[in-house]
């Protein structure tokens, strides 16, 4: 196997392999990027249930990290698939398992954290609409009747990056 600039980030080899000690080693190390990412997505489901995002977002450099070369070695195995099959059958199928079992955990962290979002932005609403309510003059404006309608709140800033 040759060694690109693209492939030097990468701890497996993106090139076709040509002998049964490669295809062994790419499926190994590729299957160890994905038991290190699957780790690393239960802990973050763990921590946004717990409340602690503050604590998930620091995760989110490492993990992107591991879903690209979860990403390009998926490819690369799907592109040599039948070279990983004829050179290392049993390590191909456990990373067809493998694979398999790591599509419900992902499932499972992206619920997780579209709930922590949608709480997240239920809690600012509620927030802002409380406070536009306490802009709200309570006396009567001129002529006896009501003050002018409600104001929209103001100082309120939303991060959208979660």
């Amino acid at each position: 196997m040759t060694v690109h600039t693209e492939t030097q980030n990468m701890p497996f080899s993106l090139e076709r392999p040509t002998s049964p000690a490669e295809a062994n080693h790419f499926c190994s190390t590729l299957s160890s990027t994905m038991e290190t990412l699957l780790a690393l997505i239960e802990n973050e489901t763990d921590l946004v249930r717990g409340g602690k995002l503050k604590e998930a977002g620091t995760l989110q450099p490492e993990k992107a990290r591991l879903i690209h070369e979860y990403t390009r070695g998926m490819m690369c195995a799907k592109e040599h698939a039948v070279a990983l099959g004829n050179m290392a059958p049993a390590a191909a199928q456990n990373l067809k398992r493998q694979h398999a079992e790591f599509q419900p955990v992902l499932r499972i962290n992206l619920a997780v954290l579209s709930t922590a979002r949608e709480v997240a932005s239920s809690v600012v609403s509620s927030v802002a609409k409380a406070v536009g309510a306490q802009q709200r003059s309570t006396t009567y404006g001129p002529g006896g009747g009501s003050a002018s309608g409600p104001r929209a709140a103001s100082g309120i800033a939303v991060n959208q990056s979660l």
